[in-house]
């Protein structure tokens, strides 16, 4: 059965976009990359004083389940030569699930949708230039109109 995903990656450590390209080519190991949003360079957010990311959303067609994308991202992630030091801290690569079709997941180690996604103006740019018109299938609202609801205080830039 294939599945429907969102993704949002982001890098500030070393070459960002090259780290993202990187990490778009790979997820072709996962499932069918359908689109790829631009590149935005955004401000950090919560541990603020480190570099500004470059961030895009992927919508990914997948076989895995929940679990089992978020294995096979976490296993990019570390053949990328992610360090987990410092929680909400620089990173070569972060690759985090914000939607899988409909499903809601609630667990120790996965949460779907992704439970900060509606504050977080790094996700929603790129996210609303790919799927203005999925629905958050908790808040029942869609992806632009989360966007139009967000306060704009962090700065995210789109690339050239």
């Amino acid at each position: 059965m294939s599945n429907i995903a969102y993704l949002s990656l982001g890098s500030n450590v070393g070459d960002s976009a090259t780290n993202l390209n990187i990490a778009i080519d790979r997820l072709s190991g996962v499932g069918d990359v359908l689109a790829v949003s631009s590149f935005y360079e955004t401000e950090p957010v919560e541990f603020t004083a480190q570099a500004w990311f470059l961030n895009c959303a992927v919508k990914l067609r997948t076989n895995k389940s929940p679990q089992g994308l978020l294995i096979s991202l976490l296993t990019i992630e570390h053949a990328m030569g992610r360090q987990r030091q410092q929680d909400k801290g620089p990173r070569l690569i972060d690759i985090d699930i914000i939607l899988f079709g409909d499903c809601i997941v609630d667990t120790a180690d996965l949460t779907i949708p992704h439970p900060a996604m509606h504050e977080r103006r790094f996700v929603l740019e790129p996210l609303a230039e790919i799927a203005p018109e999925i629905c958050h299938p908790i808040l029942k609202r869609t992806i632009q109109q989360l966007l139009n609801e967000l306060p704009d205080t962090h700065a995210v830039r789109k690339q050239n």
